[in-house]
């Protein structure tokens, strides 16, 4: 899938899932205002928030199945605006732009802001399917969490060079 943020837009190419019950790892376990966040939200609702007082971290609210829950977005490959995304993350590096779920709000300009936002209803906000779809997606355990961590939950695109940090198999 390309996300399509404004000007910018670029391939998905890692993500974890956090389902909203019984996983430590997620708000919704520990966060009474995450939960209502699913109850009152539609599938595709931004769910964005601060992550230790430094970055913005943007999620999607999935709905419609057994478990409810959201896929955070953790690296894109840049393909529209990386002018605007160079700029706004003071880099070079194509590869570096969106290479980790902070540095892919900071090149988008997502904040807080854009927090429920429906991410289906908006042409310029919104995901779309990439005319070159690859479909070589690898399962591994979820980084940079201690609690249920090991669920194998992060996808990635196999040998993708933008990602955050290598898989671990």
């Amino acid at each position: 899938m390309e996300l399509i943020w404004g000007q910018c837009s670029g391939v998905v190419v890692e993500t974890e899932a956090y389902t909203a019950q019984n996983d430590e790892a997620a708000h919704t376990f520990t966060r009474p205002s995450a939960r209502a966040f699913v109850e009152r939200n539609e599938s595709g609702a931004a769910y964005i928030y601060f992550n230790y007082g430094v970055h913005w971290m943007l999620n999607v609210l999935v709905k419609g199945g057994a478990v409810d829950g959201f896929v955070l977005i953790r690296a894109l490959e840049p393909q529209r605006g990386i002018s605007l995304m160079k700029k706004r993350r003071g880099l070079e590096n194509e590869k570096k732009l969106c290479s980790g779920p902070g540095k892919l709000t900071q090149a988008l300009d997502i904040t807080d802001r854009h927090h429920e936002m429906d991410l289906c209803s908006d042409p310029r906000y919104c995901f779309a399917r990439s005319a070159n779809a690859v479909l070589d997606i690898v399962a591994s355990k979820r980084i940079g969490i201690t609690r249920s961590a090991d669920f194998p939950w992060r996808f990635t695109l196999r040998d993708s060079p933008f990602i955050s940090t290598r898989v671990k198999l």
